[in-house]
């Protein structure tokens, strides 16, 4: 295992005081992370293409898919969805589209500069009907009990101060038999690529961040905070804790991506 997988955080609660690296006041955390999405918003979907060489299309295809959200509506409520971190639309929009524009999604984020590049997203795209954008904390959810059919949050989670928080609220905003599926950045299981990754994740990362958005700093942390999350093992676990069932996890690309789903039963 590579010296930076060794810095994965052993107490999670550790995260509501871990940026990236440095470590952090008691509340200083969600303000800074604020700061970096306002700073990338713009181009945070080129950034996403080149970082990932344009593999996160696949991945997010393959959560989706894994969703797989009814493609017709059931009586007459549309499927709902909660897309949490949701920001840009990218997992909104698969699923709207994979539905057959028979569900409805809320994209929920903390940072208003991702929503707004969102909404113009799904107003050129056709999707703007199916889609509410909503400002908020993952931490304390503005939605009644049982609101929502399912709870995706996708390269958002590592980015929650008290993550513990925001699954408990996961789980009470969905119905019963509603689903929660997180996609996040995770712990490298092949030899070698492990190796390969980091290099490129410490090295590369912050220079294209710095060539494209002028902005080094910024994809310096999201590479550091991809470090200090849990490993799948212990995210699973905490998924359990907060009361969700039947919990899984799928590893893709080796480990450097994993999709995590559990049900409200």
């Amino acid at each position: 295992m590579s010296a930076q997988n060794r810095q994965r955080t052993e107490n999670v609660t550790e995260m509501a005081t871990s940026f990236g690296f440095e470590k952090v006041g008691e509340g200083e955390k969600q303000p800074m992370v604020n700061k970096v999405f306002h700073q990338v918003a713009d181009r945070y979907d080129i950034m996403n293409d080149l970082m990932s060489g344009g593999m996160h299309r696949i991945w997010k295809d393959a959560f989706v898919a894994w969703l797989n959200p009814p493609q017709k509506q059931r009586g007459s409520e549309p499927f709902k969805l909660l897309d949490v971190a949701g920001g840009t639309g990218d997992i909104s929009f698969r699923v709207v589209e994979r539905s057959k524009k028979t569900a409805h999604s809320t994209v929920f984020d903390i940072n208003g500069s991702m929503l707004a590049v969102g909404k113009d997203r799904a107003k050129e795209n056709g999707l703007i009907s199916n889609l509410e954008f909503v400002e908020g904390n993952a931490e304390e959810l503005p939605f009644e009990d049982k609101s929502f059919d399912a709870y995706t949050i996708a390269y958002g989670i590592r980015n929650v101060p008290r993550i513990d928080k925001a699954l408990s609220e996961a789980h009470r905003v969905l119905k019963r038999g509603g689903r929660f599926m997180c996609l996040e950045f995770s712990n490298v299981e092949m030899p070698l690529l492990d190796k390969v990754y980091d290099a490129f994740s410490f090295n590369a990362i912050p220079r294209i961040g710095d060539f494209v958005t002028g902005d080094a700093e910024s994809y310096a942390y999201l590479v550091e905070s991809i470090r200090k999350f849990p490993n799948q093992a212990r995210f699973k676990a905490m998924i359990e804790k907060a009361g969700f069932q039947q919990v899984t996890y799928r590893n893709m690309s080796g480990g450097i991506t994993a999709m995590h789903s559990g049900w409200k039963l």
